[in-house]
């Protein structure tokens, strides 16, 4: 790792936009550890193995028809962050043509805050899958982070094989929704689109805001139940100390995911969850699946907290 160069990269931010994101990139690799990502043939394999088993679970006891992504990566820190800065570009773009009184000034500011957020995802993030949304292609992606695989399932005292494997049924159970729901990906692009627009005319959508959070909660809820009902092996004790990890970051931890938006992010976890439970015992990890059928089947934010209103409007 190297702090000066993270902080001449991000001093040295340049060109006519409110970011700029080649900076942001070489930022965020000078202050994140690679990690090491050696893997072995026999690694590679199980890791292949994972997903596809994963596929074939989750398609028999989920109940639902999907393909996996054409691109799967293994990936150490940089990889993904390299990956990731993209995706911030785009999720950005709408917010980047607003102009500024002092332009060089909130460059070199907006240009920091990204590196921060993206060094601090490129060394927490497990694994991802990709949808690729405002993309100009309709590819999806799924990245595992290695180094920080293995280091989670030193910290939680777990066997790595069985952990990476969990983690593997959890992005499979997203790769199952946006492969269920083809206007999955379309709903949250319109959703984004609608927040962003309202905060670049100076607004706060809060019908946006919450169509966005809902529909997320759902996404997060579904992965975390189909991640255990379907994992082919015991879960309990990763689930544990999973939450317990959660709930116990440190301070400055804490703080940095509730300004990027984690904190609103676990309890997308904690509610979502507590929601496909509920429809699960109720019925089925089969039924569960209902909400992918269309639009009109996500549960409403009132819904989340009452799954037995959701339950009742699917009928039977």
């Amino acid at each position: 790792m190297g702090l000066y160069q993270s902080v001449r990269a991000v001093s040295s931010a340049s060109g006519d936009g409110t970011v700029d994101w080649s900076a942001v990139g070489r930022a965020a690799r000078a202050a994140t550890d690679p990690g090491e990502l050696g893997l072995s043939a026999d690694e590679e394999r199980a890791y292949a193995a994972d997903v596809r088993d994963a596929r074939d679970r989750v398609r028999d006891v989920g109940a639902v028809a999907f393909d996996l992504p054409d691109t799967v990566e293994i990936q150490n820190r940089h990889h993904w962050i390299d990956a990731n800065v993209e995706t911030f570009r785009r999720v950005m773009a709408p917010l980047e043509e607003q102009t500024t009184v002092f332009p060089a000034a909130a460059r070199t500011v907006n240009t920091g805050t990204m590196a921060v957020a993206l060094s601090f995802l490129g060394n927490n993030v497990l694994g991802q899958y990709d949808p690729l949304l405002l993309a100009d292609s309709d590819d999806h992606a799924l990245y595992f982070v290695h180094p920080n695989i293995r280091r989670v399932a030193t910290e939680l005292d777990v066997e790595f094989d069985r952990f990476r494997r969990w983690i593997a049924f959890h992005e499979v159970a997203h790769a199952a929704e946006f492969g269920a729901a083809p206007w999955l990906g379309d709903h949250l692009e319109s959703a984004m689109n609608d927040v962003l627009e309202a905060v670049v005319d100076g607004r706060l959508s809060r019908a946006s805001l919450s169509e966005l959070d809902t529909t997320m909660t759902a996404v997060e809820g579904y992965a975390e139940l189909v991640m255990d009902r379907t994992f082919d092996d015991e879960y309990a004790d990763l689930r544990a100390k999973v939450e317990a990890r959660r709930r116990g970051r440190g301070p400055v931890a804490s703080l940095v995911r509730r300004l990027i938006g984690l904190g609103m992010k676990r309890r997308q976890y904690e509610r979502g969850k507590a929601f496909f439970e509920a429809v699960a015992d109720a019925r089925d990890v089969a039924f569960a699946a209902r909400v992918w059928e269309r639009p009109e089947n996500l549960p409403s934010d009132a819904e989340i907290d009452d799954p037995a209103r959701w339950l009742a409007r699917m009928g039977d």
